[in-house]
């Protein structure tokens, strides 16, 4: 299983490539490397449809995930979830397929 790590000091936090992405145990410092490094290994796989948990909060990790999603060519789409899959503390993500 491929996996994308993001590295402290002390030890890394391994991430399975499944399509949900929860960015509630990073800083958000980290999500700006995070968030293209995940959804590139997603890409690779052929996970297409991918759900990023940012929370609710004051909403300023979403609007960083938002603004770099925005920049990212593999991105086709995304929007706020349904109710069932987070509502506004998670955005849903459709990927490019991958060219060859």
């Amino acid at each position: 299983m491929e996996e994308v790590g993001v590295t402290e000091p002390e030890e890394p936090v391994v991430i399975p490539i499944d399509g949900v992405l929860d960015l509630h145990m990073f800083r958000p410092g980290e999500v700006k490397d995070l968030v293209p490094e995940y959804l590139d290994a997603c890409q690779r796989r052929g996970l297409r449809h991918v759900r990023i948990i940012h929370g609710k909060g004051l909403g300023r990790l979403r609007r960083t995930v938002h603004a770099l999603l925005e920049r990212l060519p593999a991105v086709e789409s995304f929007a706020l979830a349904d109710q069932e899959a987070g509502g506004w503390g998670a955005t849903l993500v459709v990927l490019r397929p991958r060219s060859a």
